[in-house]
């Protein structure tokens, strides 16, 4: 199943191609205090598109605002061959209240600020960043369809919300004729497979493209951590602020480190890395059109992008889905069980067994 960048898919039920490994710019600038500088950053930019990639992922706020200038710096030559996706709605500053949120003005607001950072005229994919339960659905899907229809954005797109309300955003803008949402991004890996509930399914059934934040739960899987941190004394704990954010939101668990075991298993059987298996996963599933991968180094993004060349066996994605298996809970667990049968008699009679 050897892949390349340019090996495009199809975003939802859009016309828009995008690479199948989204770069992610979080790491443009080290305003956060872990990013990469300016020279390095371009030299991520470089490798990505040289290899054909021409998805890129940002969002408003990241690295205060220096992901965005630097990608827009970046793409200035190369600006309609690339699919840029940034992001609003951010927690409000302390000053003024209509800063953040999903309500009209913070989504004009924050649409102005990207084009200005981009230094662009258009957005190729706008989301709806985190989930905002105070602002009307109308409000926001109106806000984004005058958007499209100005021309400073193409497709838009949500993020971080439940699935509930994603089915219900789609069906009104459908009744409506307001612009659809083109694609879902959602927190999907060996360690968070909770998506496989609703999240993946709805996107499947209502035409969305899905797109992975954090496919490699926050460098878990790239077997960086070890048993020892589970007790390690939090001043011994870790060579960095993303590894201590990790161990401080109590994602190194038994559970989660006996997967990077397979994980490391099957990365040793092919002669590749934990992060190359775990990243290959994601790409094996026919649910999800990109992963996005968040890499510092130059280093590091070789290294993912090797992925695309990782072909798992059956028996090896087995191993990995048994690992990381999680209860779908009611009313998956019990529709997939023997409380339901279809039995055929003839006449095919359905019978419910409680």
């Amino acid at each position: 199943m050897a892949l390349t960048l340019d090996t495009y898919r199809q975003l939802g039920r859009s016309g828009l191609r995008v690479s199948p490994l989204a770069l992610g710019a979080a790491t443009f600038g080290n305003d956060w205090g872990w990013g990469a500088e300016q020279d390095e950053a371009r030299k991520l930019f470089d490798i990505y598109i040289e290899r054909g990639g021409n998805f890129i992922d940002t969002a408003v706020t990241y690295t205060n605002g220096t992901s965005e200038r630097m990608l827009g710096e970046f793409a200035r030559n190369r600006r309609d061959s690339l699919v840029l996706a940034t992001k609003y709605t951010t927690l409000r500053r302390p000053d003024d209240p209509n800063s953040g949120g999903a309500s009209r003005k913070s989504l004009f607001g924050a649409v102005e600020t990207s084009l200005r950072q981009l230094n662009t005229d258009y957005i190729d994919l706008l989301y709806l960043h985190v989930w905002d339960p105070t602002t009307p659905v109308e409000e926001i899907l109106r806000g984004l369809d005058d958007l499209v229809r100005q021309g400073k954005i193409l497709y838009v797109a949500i993020s971080n919300t439940p699935a509930w309300q994603i089915s219900r955003m789609q069906t009104i803008a459908d009744l409506r004729g307001w612009s659809p949402l083109t694609a879902l991004q959602l927190e999907y890996n060996l360690v968070e497979r909770t998506g496989e509930r609703d999240l993946l399914p709805m996107a499947q059934e209502l035409g969305l493209g899905t797109v992975l934040w954090s496919p490699l739960a926050g460098g878990i899987l790239t077997g960086k951590y070890s048993r020892q941190d589970l007790t390690a004394p939090a001043s011994d704990r870790g060579e960095s602020a993303r590894k201590s954010f990790n161990l401080a939101l109590g994602g190194v668990t038994e559970r989660n480190l006996a997967i990077v075991d397979v994980v490391k298993e099957v990365a040793a059987e092919l002669g590749r890395t934990p992060a190359q298996v775990g990243l290959a996963w994601t790409l094996h599933n026919p649910g999800v059109t990109a992963p996005i991968i968040g890499a510092r180094t130059a280093a590091q993004l070789q290294e993912n992008l090797g992925a695309l060349d990782v072909d798992l066996t059956p028996s090896q994605m087995a191993r990995l889905d048994e690992v990381s298996a999680i209860d779908l809970g009611f009313p998956h667990a019990m529709l997939a069980s023997d409380h339901i049968r279809v039995q055929t008699r003839g006449d095919l009679k359905i019978q419910a067994r409680h």
